[in-house]
């Protein structure tokens, strides 16, 4: 039975998710972290497609942080290996993603990721490319700070090519520089398991989002926590600065 999409007066363009919880899901059952990753990985495609049903435009969710590297080895390689099984999975995908029309982007740093996951990565963001209804970042080795700092050394360089002059570096010059160059900021950031606080995503593109917070881990999120989301994000007086 197909399910009822329900409507909202207000809807935020841009939504980002902080995927929080999986090893903790994984401990309270007793099982390996690795375990809370596969099921992690269900519910972001659970939730990003369902964001592509409600017509929600862009959808950033965080996948894996610059600092996650220092996390136990096998995890680690646990979570490459599953990143790979995702994008190999696409290929059985195309044609339900074809009525989504899902551009996927992968956000954050290339160097220092597998050379295979790489491959794959590149194939899908072409593969999807031409898809125009909803965008999916996938932060992957992303961190806020890092992507801040090739920003400032990419608009350096302009400077110093003589492209840009430093009189005419503005808020936008930099917006223009970062991961997410041409997308709007997120309206709402959502970070579930309790913890309150950004961790280092999308640290420029926040500073007016909306945030909402849960003690639900990542894994046991679901479309209606979205739709709680999204009817909490509707009653949200967002003033700017202003009154």
């Amino acid at each position: 039975m197909e399910k009822k999409i329900p409507e909202f007066e207000v809807l935020p363009r841009h939504i980002g998710f902080i995927m929080d919880g999986n090893g903790r899901w994984a401990k309270m059952r007793g099982l390996e972290r690795s375990a809370g990753h596969v099921e992690g990985a269900k519910a972001f495609r659970k939730i990003g497609e369902y964001c592509a049903d409600l017509g929600i435009e862009y959808v950033t969710f965080y996948a894996f942080s610059t600092e996650n590297w220092n996390r136990p080895k096998k995890e680690v390689l646990s979570l490459m290996k599953l990143f790979k099984e995702y994008l190999r999975e696409g290929d059985g995908r195309l044609a339900e993603n074809e009525v989504r029309q899902m551009k996927l982007r992968f956000i954050g740093e290339r160097e220092g990721l597998p050379s295979d996951l790489l491959k794959l990565i590149e194939r899908a963001e072409k593969e999807t490319a031409k898809y125009s209804k909803i965008t999916v970042n996938i932060a992957l080795n992303y961190g806020g700070r890092a992507e801040l700092k090739s920003a400032v050394k990419s608009i350096a360089q302009k400077v110093k090519d003589g492209e840009l002059s430093i009189d005419d570096i503005t808020e936008q010059t930099i917006s223009d520089n970062i991961y997410t160059a041409g997308q709007p900021d997120p309206d709402i950031i959502v970070r579930p398991s309790g913890e309150y606080r950004l961790s280092n995503f999308l640290t420029w593109q926040s500073a007016y989002s909306e945030f909402w917070f849960s003690d639900i881990l990542w894994p046991d999120f679901t479309e209606e926590h979205v739709n709680e989301i999204l009817y909490d994000f509707q009653n949200r007086n967002r003033r700017f600065g202003g009154v």
